[in-house]
């Protein structure tokens, strides 16, 4: 195995915060089944309380795990994931409730970068998939750009740095544009 990995799961175990690349940008990790990391992670954004955080899986089993999507839900899933997309489907009761703000919903992302997976199913749960900037700030795509207080940190050097597109797969609408616009829109229209 890979030391950074070894490394950065190490972390994870502790409640620390690592920042991993994806396919898009660089990620802020923490142990999403942990309260303590998790409100971390809001601390060392600058992120209110009540806006959901993301997570990301490495694969479908570990999604069911955590999340609740229905039929048309799983179809749009096995289409367009592990990639630069982010879905919001039902959250199960596993997960803080500080992740998903009190909505019900959970954003999850599978993303589509070897290191980032290997991460993940190495540490075996979920991490959070929210981007290693403070709230409000650009997404970082470089060490460099990376502005928040972090434990440890896989560099792999620059990233495309086109966020992920954001779809809700309850209300079948895209939230946030980002990668893969037109292909995720039309999959959207014929689910109709």
């Amino acid at each position: 195995m890979n030391r950074d990995i070894e490394q950065a799961v190490s972390v994870l175990h502790r409640d620390g915060l690592v920042v991993y690349p994806t396919e898009t940008v660089y990620g802020l990790g923490a142990d999403a089944l942990s309260d303590h990391a998790v409100h971390r992670v809001y601390e060392v954004k600058g992120r209110p309380l009540g806006k959901p955080i993301s997570v990301a899986v490495c694969d479908e089993e570990m999604l069911a795990a955590v999340a609740a999507p229905d039929d048309a839900a799983w179809a749009f899933i096995e289409t367009f994931l592990p990639g630069p997309v982010t879905v919001v489907v039902p959250v199960k009761s596993c997960l803080p409730p500080i992740l998903s703000g009190g909505t019900g919903d959970i954003g999850i992302r599978m993303p589509d970068h070897p290191v980032a997976l290997e991460l993940i199913e190495t540490f075996d749960a979920p991490i959070t998939a929210t981007s290693a900037n403070l709230s409000g700030r650009p997404s970082p795509t470089t060490r460099e750009e990376v502005t928040v207080v972090y434990d440890f940190m896989i560099d792999v050097g620059g990233l495309p740095g086109t966020p992920s597109t954001v779809v809700d797969l309850i209300g079948r609408q895209i939230l946030r544009p980002g990668a893969e616009i037109e292909r995720i829109a039309q999959f959207l229209r014929d689910m109709e």
